[in-house]
């Protein structure tokens, strides 16, 4: 059977139970009207019961034409929420007036009859706004769980990408070093070595200890010193957080530092001034690099840094682990160029 008779199927089932639950609405109401003239004044709890009996249907007859309006439109648009709204507003005007006469079992047939409707297109509506709400907050709720493993999907895969990045970039370094300082390549092998063990085993996770993101800074910075030797002018700041609970996105920052040192390559300076501040104000993380530079390669180091792999890669990751929780300033001087990050911590 294809899809189109399925579906076919599927409403007749719906559109005779539908009628069926119409069928049985009136026969309750006549039997109550019935019966109800036959019994005395006193006795309104029956009278109540097979009136509450009679809502419930209704109720459910409302939430079977919602299954049939589902079936053939999947996504309610909001104008048909607002007149299903205007309905249920003014059938609560009407049940209301209609509390107000009082009716009784004694009156006619007819005006029990009239002052049920209002009632009834209450209760049907109700049914139709309680499975279109029902189904929509599936929808919300479906669609949220699959930007979220799209998100972690894209988070991993971001992530993944910057251990290979950096032992590029490192490896570039270290060749370069090994051709005028070969004396240097044991200890500046040695250093890698560790920050390769953070990056690949220990930044796994999608947040780390701040305290151990320092540590591997620390470590970042040293293997620099060694590799660029004195002619780094480096100055640090950092501050180690108080509460060693406090968690961060791994390998975040050190995409900032690692391009101040690429960078810093440009200035016609002897030497490479670098400052580096990094401390913890109640819950928020400063964080703040500055490199010199010079005015010929500003221009091109600003579109390397925009088109860069690394701060492509960072921006992606703060959009997605950050929202909203996050402020990011890149200013590229004639003389100077700086990041200033201002993060909420986890």
């Amino acid at each position: 059977m294809s899809k189109k008779a399925e579906r076919k199927s599927e409403l007749s089932r719906s559109l005779l139970m539908i009628l069926g639950f119409i069928g049985a609405g009136f026969i309750v109401f006549l039997v109550a009207n019935i019966f109800t003239r036959s019994v005395t004044e006193h006795s309104h709890l029956l009278y109540a019961f097979l009136i509450t009996v009679f809502v419930m249907m209704s109720v459910w007859l409302g939430r079977m034409i919602g299954q049939i309006w589902l079936a053939r439109t999947p996504l309610i648009s909001r104008k048909a929420f607002i007149w299903l709204a205007v309905i249920i507003f003014i059938s609560i005007f009407f049940v209301l007036m209609a509390a107000a006469l009082t009716p009784r079992a004694s009156e006619p047939f007819i005006v029990q009859l009239f002052m049920g409707i209002p009632l009834l297109t209450l209760s049907i509506s109700t049914g139709i706004a309680i499975k279109l709400i029902r189904a929509s907050i599936k929808t919300q709720i479906t669609d949220a769980r699959t930007d979220a493993a799209q998100s972690q999907s894209e988070l991993q895969l971001l992530q993944s990408q910057l251990s290979p990045h950096f032992l590029f970039n490192t490896l570039n370094n270290i060749y370069g070093t090994s051709l005028t300082r070969h004396e240097k390549v044991p200890p500046l092998l040695l250093k890698l070595s560790d920050l390769l063990r953070y990056s690949v085993y220990d930044a796994r996770e999608r947040f780390v200890p701040l305290q151990s993101e320092l540590e591997y800074i620390r470590n970042y910075l040293e293997f620099e010193q060694l590799r660029i030797g004195e002619k780094l002018k480096l100055t640090v700041s950092i501050e180690d957080p108080v509460d060693s609970s406090v968690k961060i996105a791994p390998l975040l920052l050190i995409v900032f530092i690692e391009n101040a040192f690429k960078h810093a390559k440009n200035t016609t300076e002897d030497s490479i001034q670098i400052e580096l501040k990094i401390a913890v104000w109640g819950d928020q993380v400063l964080f703040f690099v500055k490199n010199s530079n010079n005015q010929e390669s500003s221009q091109s180091a600003m579109l390397q840094s925009i088109g860069g792999f690394g701060l492509e890669n960072v921006r992606r990751r703060l959009a997605l682990l950050y929202p909203y929780q996050y402020e990011l300033n890149i200013q590229n001087e004639p003389e100077h160029y700086s990041v200033l990050l201002q993060l909420k911590t986890k």
